[in-house]
Formats: C-alpha cells, structure tokens, sequence
C-alpha cells in the first residue's frame, strides 16, 4: 500500500522539534495508520542517530504493524543509547511476543535491580511477572513498588487481586478495603472483595454496599460492580429474590456500558462449521507430533477449574493459564494466508495455514508460561471455538469439554462480573443465542472429529469426583493418584474467578439452583427451549 505523502510529518533537522514529531507519530498510531508512522520513524531514526526515543518510537511503530523481530532490533538500540526503564520493560513485552519468555525472569530481575527505589517501575514489573504467571514474583514487586513508591490505590488492587488468585484471601480483603478507602466508588474493588469468601450473617458486607448505593455512582460500569457484589452476598446469605433483583439491576448496568452485537459472532461461527467440514477436517495435514497439552473448554463456570484442580494434583502437571495463545497464533497465520490469497476469508483461509508451524509456536510458548512442565493445562474456555484447529495443529493434545445443565450454566455465567470479558453475558436474550451458538459449535466438533473430545458433565463431576476423575486421568495419559481427590495446597493458583470457590470441597449445591429464578429468567428459558436443548 501507498503512503500518502501529503499527511506523513515532514522531518527536520531541527532537534528541538523532535518531541513534536514523536507527537505526530503518536497521532499516526492512534489512527491506524501503522505503515505511516512505520515510514516515519525510519526517517526520524536517520535524522536522529543518537536518540534512544526515537528508536523506541520506530519499535513502538514496528511493533503494531507486526514486524516484532524488527521492533526488538530498535528497542534493543535504543536500550544502548539510553539505558531507560521503560525501554527494557518494552524489550520484556516484546520478548513475550516473540515466544522468549524464558528470556523474561532474567531482564525482570535486572530491572528491578537497577530502579529498585522507583515505585512506577516496580509496579509496571509487578504486571510483567503477573501476566506469565509468576504470582509470588507479581506480590514481591508490588509490595516493593507500595513500600517505595507510596500507596497507590491502583498498585495496592492490583497485589490484592494477585492475592486473591494465590489463595491469600484474608491479605487480599485488608487490601481491598484500603483502596475502597480511598476509591469509594471502585466498582470491580467492591465486587471483587465481595468474591473472596462466602458472607455470614455475622460477617458481610451488604449495609456497607446498599449504603454506597445509596449515595450513587458516577459511571455504571462501577454502579454495575456494587450490584453485582450485593446480589453475591444475598445469595450467599440465603436471600435469592434479593440476590436476582440486585443481578438484574446490575446486568443493566453493565450493559449499558458497553457495545456489543452477536451478529458479526453468529456469521463467524457459521462460516467456521463450513469451511472446517467433517470432509475438510479429514484431509491428511502434518501437525506437530508433540503432546503434553491439555485443553479444558467449554462455557465459563462449567467445572473447568475443579477439573483443572483434579489434573493438578497429579502433580505431574503444570498449568500454563488462560492463554490467548492459541487463538492469537491463529490469527497471524490466517493473516498470512490472507496475504497470498486475498480472496479468502479468515474462515476459508483456516484450512489452509502451516499447522506444524501453529503447533510448534503454540507448544513452545504455553510451555513457557508452565516453567517448561512436559505436560500443562491451557484452561481458556473459549478455545472451544478451536477445537478444529487444535485437532490439526496437535494431533495428540488432549481436548476437556465440560458440560452443565444449560439453564444452571447459563445463570452462573449471568451472576459474574467478568468486567472486561463475556460481554453476551449481560442480557439474558444475548446469553441464550450465544449459549445455543456453542452448542451447535460443540455439536459440530463432535460430529465432524468423533472421538477427539472428551465430555465431562459438572453434575457427574461433583457427584461422582472420583469416576470422573479417572476418566479425565485415563484420558490424559496419565497414571492415577489418589491425590487428584485431595483438597490443593493453599501454594496453588488458580487465576480465575472460580479461585475461592474451587479451594472449598466439593458440594452439589450448584445443581440445579437456576430453577428458583425460572420465572425470572424466562427470556434465556424461552431461547433454550426453542433451541431443543432445554425443557424446564
């Protein structure tokens, strides 16, 4: 494609502009136009030699258009011509990007090293370490960054929700309520201590929250938070029609916050069970041989963290997260499909990828993220919608699908808050489309791959733990242990927001418990039940 010469920001050999022309690429970035500023900072990155920001804007510039080997060229001169803080944690990022994150531990403890008295830095490593799932690491920084930087409400939530995913539920609440102190109106604050345990009579939080209510929000996506916490605590004391009243009111909320239309999903989801056909699947294509993985998916709230508990426990297993791994190595292949056929859609151009190459990426990073374990849990549970491609790319991965009762997974899908994620979630009609969509996708797997995943139902999971679990051994290879049933080590993490609950013992409390709130969920009965897979 052509740059338009006429809107690129002409450079000068003046470096008292050079903050302005920085600015205008900025601007070019912001909107879009990546191939722009890419041009840009090569003539920015010639007229200044001696200037680590320049380069660390050509990186920047590099790095969104996609050419991540060059941008790590740029960041790594610049990081020589000025040794800056936020250049080496650019370096780090991008090391990730590039499927080096072994590389990551080594530079983090540098950096922390060498700006150890500076706050911001500490709490930027802190997020570093916590999204490739180094929890103990994420705490130390984020202490360190509070210790020296002061106590930042931001970086005192963030050490709280990475305590919560540790199991360090009672530091997690004493962190919570100091940045409610500060931030009364923190919405996803309130939600989340509300999480952390289940309320007592002797021991809640509704006043506190109907009195802030009370008193008003200023955005709804916080106003959302506090009925979202208020209908989790009703519950958990026992009060149900108070608890729906408060969901209803928040679900609005929420949902007025945010754009979201399924159409663009439902046409997806269609070309997919087209393009990836019983037939098209079937072709002989070489994938990477290596095995090791498991995948557990299916919808959020189905059990997918008890079966991820009961894999973990064999103690032969490690998990490697939630990975947006898999579907982001995907996208990049299509892309370079797309490129030598543009014609095709992204659907069309599935069947068409290196799924050797997907296979080798994939393996390569989640083993990263699960400190190299030969066997890990990838436990994202939209990787449903992969299922075919996984099949290609990872012959021998193992593939968990768990199933609920749809009425009972639909509603505990309805009474999470899971802020930035799930936004069908938040109407009860969006709920049950989305919802029948992936039944239809599973069904389409089943059919079209028979025999490549395994169905675990969450009424037989928690009724009958140990059958179940020997199932889900057999059928990952493994050889069985009586500590699958054992309760996990309050070390272990679980980053979800099933954390708390899945470091309780196993109850069956949660079958069948949509059914006192049929009358007021009757827009999601109505879709279920038109679609054939549900009958109240």
């Amino acid at each position: 494609m052509m740059m338009n010469q006429a809107h690129v920001p002409s450079v000068g050999a003046d470096a008292a502009s050079l903050l302005q022309q920085i600015a205008a690429g900025n601007e070019l970035l912001r909107q879009g136009r990546t191939a722009d500023a890419v041009a840009l900072g090569q003539k920015l990155v010639d007229a200044y030699p001696s200037s680590g920001r320049v380069r660390a804007f050509s990186a920047e510039a590099l790095r969104l258009s996609g050419d991540l080997a060059r941008a790590l060229l740029l960041i790594d001169e610049a990081i020589a011509l000025e040794p800056d803080a936020q250049y080496r944690i650019k370096k780090a990022w991008l090391l990730s990007r590039l499927l080096r994150r072994d590389e990551i531990p080594a530079l983090a403890a540098e950096i922390a090293a060498d700006f150890s008295g500076n706050g911001l830095v500490l709490w930027q490593l802190g997020k570093l370490y916590y999204h490739h799932n180094m929890l103990p690491e994420a705490i130390g920084m984020y202490e360190q960054a509070l210790a020296v930087g002061g106590d930042n409400p931001a970086w005192r939530y963030d050490l709280g929700i990475t305590r919560f995913y540790s199991g360090r539920f009672e530091e997690a609440e004493v962190d919570l309520e100091r940045v409610l102190s500060v931030s009364p109106q923190s919405g996803s604050v309130i939600y989340l201590r509300s999480t952390l345990r289940k309320q007592r009579p002797d021991n809640n939080h509704v006043a506190d929250i109907q009195a802030r209510l009370k008193r008003g929000f200023a955005r709804p996506e916080d106003e959302a938070g506090a009925f979202y916490a208020l209908g989790k605590e009703f519950e958990d004391l026992g009060e149900h029609d108070k608890s729906i009243d408060a969901l209803m009111a928040g679900a609005s909320k929420k949902r007025s916050s945010i754009q979201y239309d399924m159409s663009a999903f439902r046409t997806m989801m269609d070309e997919v069970r087209v393009a990836q056909s019983a037939k098209a699947l079937a072709q002989p294509v070489s994938g990477c041989e290596d095995a090791g993985a498991i995948f557990i998916v299916g919808m959020p709230r189905t059990g997918t963290t008890l079966a991820e508990r009961i894999l973990l426990q064999s103690g032969k297993v490690r998990n490697a997260g939630e990975l947006l791994d898999f579907g982001f190595q995907l996208t990049a292949a299509l892309g370079q499909v797309q490129k030598l056929e543009p014609s095709l859609s992204a659907a069309e151009a599935t069947m068409k990828v290196d799924f050797a190459a997907l296979g080798r990426d994939y393996m390569r990073a989640a083993r990263q993220m699960a400190g190299g374990s030969d066997v890990f849990i990838d436990k994202l549970p939209a990787n449903y919608l992969y299922c075919g491609m996984i099949r290609k790319a990872l012959p021998n991965a193992r593939i968990i699908h768990l199933v609920r009762d749809p009425l009972d997974s639909c509603y505990a899908v309805f009474k999470t808050l899971f802020f930035s994620a799930y936004d069908f979630s938040y109407d009860l009609q969006e709920l049950g489309d989305y919802y029948v969509l992936y039944r239809q996708m599973m069904a389409h797997w089943h059919q079209a791959m028979p025999g490549a995943i395994l169905d675990v139902n969450y009424e037989d999971l928690v009724t009958d733990t140990e059958a179940q679990a020997r199932r889900i051994y057999a059928w990952c290879g493994l050889e069985w242990t009586d500590e699958a049933l054992r309760m996990p080590d309050k070390e272990k993490v679980f980053a979800t927001a099933s954390a708390a609950q899945v470091r309780q013992p196993v109850h069956t409390r949660s079958i069948h418990s949509s059914r006192k709130h049929a009358e007021r969920l009757a827009p999601l009965v109505e879709r279920l039940t038109a679609a054939g897979i549900f009958k109240l």
